[in-house]
C-alpha cells in the first residue's frame, strides 16, 4: 500500500472531482491520505472529508493564514485536539510552521506573528501528545530551533528542500521528510539528491494536492498566461511519484512501499489503526 501523507482534498479545486480522484488513487494503491487544515475555518471540512473517504486527518494553522488568525483560533484548535482526542482519524496537529517565501510574510510584524503562531502550536502539539506536520519553506533553522525548545514527538517535514545538514537535524527530533512532485523535475538536483541519498527511514511520499504539480502535469507560467490550466495534482499521482523516488534511490517500487508506509505509520502512529482497517476491508 501507499499512503500520501499531504493531500488538501477539501480544496476548492477538487470540487465535484475529489471523490472520484479519491476512488481512483485508491484503486491503484492509495489507501489512506492525510488531509491537513490550514485555519480553524477548514477544521470540519477535513474531517469531513476523512470520515467519508476513510482517510486520516490533521489541525492547524498554516503560516499563509497566520495573518488573518487570532488568539480565538488557537483556543479553537486547543478545544478541538481535546474533544476529539478519542478520534481515530485525528493523527497529527497541522499543517504548521513558517514561510520565508511569500513577499508579505516577511515583514517583522508577519514574521514575529508566524513565530508565535508556530510556537503555541508545537505547544498544544505536545499538550495532546500529537506528532506535528510542518511547512518549510526557505524557514528550516527557525522551526528547528522552536523545535529544540519545544520538544514534540516528531512528525513530518513537509516538501522538504533544506541541506544535508538541516536533515540530518530533523530526523534527529524524530522527524521524517515528505518528496511530493518536486523529486520529478531533473533540475531540483538539491531535492533528487536528498531523495537519494537519506536512510531509508528518513523519508515519506506525499503529494501536497492540488499544490506541487509533478513534472508530467506541470504548465509553464507563459502557457498558463495564455489560457492553459495547470494539471491538478492529487493521490492519483503519487504512485508515479514513488516510482521516480524508487529509481533515484536504486531500489524496486515494492521495497520504496514497504519502508515508505512503515515510516509513516511511526511517526503518525495512529494510521497504524487506520491500515489495519483498510487491510481488513
Amino acid at each position: 500500500m501507499l499512503i500520501d501523507t499531504h493531500c488538501h482534498w477539501d480544496a476548492p479545486e477538487f470540487d465535484g472531482v475529489g471523490g472520484s480522484l479519491r476512488g481512483q488513487a485508491q484503486a491503484m494503491g492509495v489507501r489512506l491520505s492525510v488531509v491537513p487544515a490550514v485555519s480553524a475555518g477548514n477544521f470540519g471540512a477535513v474531517r469531513q472529508w476523512a470520515h467519508q473517504h476513510k482517510d486520516a486527518y490533521a489541525l492547524g494553522i498554516h503560516p499563509l493564514f497566520v495573518l488573518d488568525a487570532t488568539p480565538s483560533d488557537l483556543s479553537q484548535l486547543d478545544q478541538a485536539l481535546g474533544d476529539l482526542a478519542g478520534d481515530p482519524r485525528l493523527v497529527a496537529v497541522g499543517e504548521i510552521g513558517m514561510d520565508g517565501f511569500v513577499p508579505e510574510l516577511q515583514t517583522p510584524t508577519a514574521i514575529e506573528k508566524m513565530h508565535s503562531f508556530y510556537r503555541a502550536q508545537l505547544k498544544l502539539a505536545r499538550k495532546h501528545h500529537l506528532p506535528v506536520i510542518l511547512h518549510v519553506r526557505k524557514s528550516a533553522d527557525d522551526l528547528l530551533k522552536h523545535l529544540r525548545e519545544v520538544a514534540v514527538v516528531g512528525g513530518i517535514a513537509h516538501a522538504f528542500n533544506g541541506s544535508d545538514q538541516q536533515a540530518l537535524a530533523f530526523t534527529s527530533l524524530g522527524f521524517v521528510l515528505g518528496f511530493g512532485g518536486t523529486v520529478t523535475f531533473e533540475a531540483s538536483r538539491r531535492i533528487r539528491h536528498l531523495a537519494s541519498t537519506l536512510p531509508p527511514s528518513a523519508l515519506v511520499l506525499e503529494t501536497d494536492g492540488p499544490d506541487i504539480p509533478p513534472q508530467w502535469i506541470y504548465v509553464e507560467a507563459q502557457r498558463r498566461r495564455a489560457g492553459q490550466p495547470q494539471g491538478l495534482n492529487s493521490s492519483v499521482h503519487l504512485p508515479a511519484i514513488a516510482r521516480v523516488v524508487a529509481g533515484l534511490r536504486g531500489q524496486t517500487c515494492a521495497e520504496l512501499r514497504t519502508q515508505t508506509t512503515a515510516n509513516a505509520l511511526r511517526v503518525l502512529p495512529k494510521l497504524v489503526g487506520l491500515r489495519t482497517a483498510v487491510s481488513e476491508a
